[in-house]
């Protein structure tokens, strides 16, 4: 369960990064803002190319020279963007970790994989050559690995897919971090792999009560999986409540078309699934208003004549659509403008 401490570990206010291309200023992260709580899991869902893996990455300061980032992203009361490099690695890895999607591309192939997991440790928290070796057979027993002592002699390709995975996964709690961003963690992998992996992360999360942001573009994925979950859009949010709420009751016309595209396993036979038709917007051209406008086929003028207020259900639950699903009478509600962009605290 969460920590049931008050102050969020994390506050992402306005969280805006375009990268440049010879096109244009592409929008990826167009002003989000969010909070995590200590111990929380919080999910990220949505389409590929929605923005989720350039929102985590520009949390921990790695989009390279051709991103312009800005807004605040707050950890622990500082500033995470106005930190000099040599600042920020200090944080990576001691106190936020992350997993990224492709543990292939991810490990050094030529480096063994006793070196990569100790590397950490030795750096930032002074461990001995002996004590890192000894720490690293604990994280590699941890994460479901077996026969330890003979992984660490082995180079990635030597290791499947989900054992890469699982390699990334210790590399990342090595350092006991506050917060684990976990970055699309099953891609590639087959089902049952996935299920162990994504178990691994929330077991993982919740001895160590650390907050964790899980992204991944398969609702099903975080489900289960999640304290709250955010469901983003074009480089913008577009609904944030508890999983249980955003799941049960989805109030943005968006995640309510994105869950009945789900396949599952009641589905009438030989009835085609729902399907979102039409693709993303323009990133380097955005549309005003809804950005889902052009794709909704609950849309009208108001949709697309300006900012969208936020209409809250109560409980956290969240959402920036001018036709909610279930509609506004009869719920409890209250409704802010704050141009479709922001998650209150």
């Amino acid at each position: 369960m969460p920590s049931t401490s008050t102050e969020p570990l994390l506050i992402v206010n306005d969280l805006r990064t375009h990268i440049w291309t010879p096109r244009g200023n592409v929008k990826a992260v167009d002003g989000v803002s969010l909070h995590l709580n200590p111990g929380e899991a919080m999910g990220i869902v949505g389409e590929s190319g929605s923005g989720k893996s350039v929102m985590a990455r520009s949390i921990m300061g790695l989009n390279g020279r051709f991103a312009g980032v800005s807004g605040e992203v707050v950890y622990k009361k500082q500033n995470l963007l106005t930190l000099s490099k040599k600042k920020r690695r200090e944080i990576w890895g001691k106190e936020i970790a992350m997993v990224f999607q492709d543990p292939a591309r991810s490990l050094n192939p030529v480096v063994k994989i006793e070196r990569q997991v100790a590397e950490g440790m030795r750096k930032h928290l002074g461990y001995s050559k002996s004590a890192a070796r000894t720490r690293a057979l604990e994280l590699l027993a941890e994460v479901g690995i077996p026969d330890p002592e003979s992984r660490l002699g082995n180079y990635p390709h030597e290791m499947s897919g989900g054992m890469r995975q699982r390699v990334m996964i210790a590399i990342a709690l090595a350092c006991e971090p506050s917060l684990l961003i976990a970055d699309e963690p099953t891609t590639a992998l087959d089902v049952t792999i996935q299920r162990q992996v994504l178990d691994l992360l929330r077991r993982v999360q919740r001895d160590r009560d650390m907050s964790m942001i899980l992204i991944s573009h398969d609702l099903g994925v975080v489900a289960g999986q999640t304290d709250r979950v955010g469901v983003m859009y074009a480089g913008r949010m577009l609904e944030v409540g508890s999983s249980a709420g955003v799941f049960d009751r989805p109030r943005h016309q968006y995640t309510s078309a994105l869950l009945k595209a789900t396949p599952s396993v009641d589905h009438p036979r030989h009835q085609p699934f729902p399907v979102i038709h039409g693709a993303l917007p323009d990133p380097i051209h955005p549309p005003a208003g809804c950005r889902f406008a052009a794709r909704c086929t609950a849309v009208s003028d108001a949709c697309t004549s300006g900012p969208i207020a936020a209409v809250e259900f109560g409980g956290g639950h969240t959402a920036w659509c001018v036709h909610p699903v279930g509609g506004v009478h009869g719920d409890e509600h209250t409704t802010r403008d704050t141009g479709g962009a922001h998650v209150g605290r």
